[in-house]
């Protein structure tokens, strides 16, 4: 497949891994050329930057992994979350239509409420609490309002990576350093190894659109758990003597709240790309071999 691909947000967790993934050619996209940029390299609140960019690389497909992450900080940094999270993703979309350019763009659980109590299909109303939910759901809609031909948003949930700052990164080093650790129980989710996520991603682009409309799908890993649950495994598959206590999301209070329930259904995606996702205990083992150093 000929293709020039700009990927952005290179340097948060998930445009690690598919630069990873590019650099050690474990794609099937043999004919592309990818374009990794970050905040430094492409302000993509700039459209003019974004369009000069965007022209002088004759991109065809965009792959939006950029977005302002710090769920908290974003309920007094409002402005800059909308402008990463909408404003930014109105514009690729607008240059979507305009250059009949492909646009993923990777969204999140936060744009449901948590109230549900069975797996999320694409479709349930969403009811975003917070300035991150909202700004995410913004970009979204936006998306959607344009309707790009092709495009494609995925939710995903509970990310986490060798790379970056992430839960397995603060439970590792926590659990050194203390000998007891609170971790809140009754928030319920699946965890997304980001490297399965972006193999994923990859195999997506490699198809031709199935649909012009604008779809959206879900991804996470399978299986359920608490995040008490996902600080347990990780303790004991790195052997760390460190006691877990569980405790509730009013004993550890956060300036944005946090979906009590956000198991994503994935029964779509797995469908339309004939998809296989690993539990997200396998996946959890891989990225600590690799923080281990171990060649996977």
């Amino acid at each position: 497949m000929n293709s020039n691909i700009l990927i952005t947000g290179a340097k948060g967790q998930l445009g690690q891994e598919l630069q990873l993934l590019v650099e050690e050619k474990n794609h099937a996209l043999a004919q592309a050329t990818f374009y990794f940029t970050d905040s430094d390299s492409l302000d993509i609140c700039d459209e003019a930057k974004l369009t000069a960019y965007i022209d002088a690389h004759a991109i065809d497909t965009i792959i939006n992994c950029a977005a302002y992450t710090n769920v908290d900080k974003a309920e007094e940094d409002e402005d800059l979350a909308f402008a990463v999270n909408a404003t930014a993703v109105k514009s690729m979309a607008i240059l979507a239509v305009k250059k009949a350019i492909r646009l993923m763009h990777i969204s999140t659980d936060y744009v449901f409420d948590g109230k549900s109590y069975r797996p999320i299909k694409e479709n349930a109303p969403t009811n975003p609490d917070g300035v991150y939910a909202r700004s995410k759901l913004e970009g979204e809609n936006a998306i959607r309002r344009l309707s790009p031909q092709g495009a494609i948003i995925i939710r995903t949930s509970w990310v986490y990576s060798s790379f970056g700052s992430n839960f397995v990164h603060t439970m590792l080093k926590l659990g050194k350093e203390r000998d007891n650790l609170n971790v809140v129980c009754d928030q319920i989710g699946t965890p997304t190894y980001a490297r399965d996520l972006a193999k994923s991603i990859l195999e997506i682009v490699k198809e031709k659109p199935i649909a012009k409309e604008v779809t959206t799908y879900h991804y996470s890993n399978e299986g359920v758990c608490s995040w008490y649950d996902f600080a347990h495994a990780i303790f004991e598959l790195e052997a760390i003597d460190c006691m877990l206590t569980p405790i509730s999301t009013e004993q550890y209070p956060t300036p944005a709240k946090r979906p009590h329930y956000s198991v994503l259904n994935k029964a779509k995606i797995k469908e339309d790309y004939s998809m296989v996702i690993p539990h997200w205990r396998e996946s959890l083992k891989v990225c600590l071999a690799v923080l281990n150093g171990k060649k996977i």
